[in-house]
């Protein structure tokens, strides 16, 4: 699973713009701004992520889902899980 939060802030690492990673990917640049445009997880077709995700890899971006360790070393991005709010000052 990757968020559209999280292709987004892949290609800001990588300096990309959609219409690269559409090359990168080889998939459509309307495909990749509907899935940047989707509220929480991407959904599509597998075939369509996996081409995405590889993409990323390849340009070596590691998308790291909750609790997941990373794979290699490296400089890496991660949202922390929200923290509930508190009421006390």
């Amino acid at each position: 699973m990757i968020s559209a939060l999280q292709l987004r802030a892949a290609r800001a690492l990588l300096g990309i713009d959609q219409r690269q990673l559409a090359e990168l990917s080889g998939v459509s640049l309307p495909t990749i701004q509907r899935m940047e445009a989707s509220e929480g997880n991407v959904r599509g077709m597998i075939d369509t992520l996996t081409k995405v995700i590889d993409a990323l890899d390849r340009a070596g971006v590691e998308i790291l889902g909750d609790n997941a360790e990373s794979r290699g070393g490296g400089r890496g991005v991660r949202l922390k899980q929200a923290r509930a709010s508190s009421t006390s000052p």
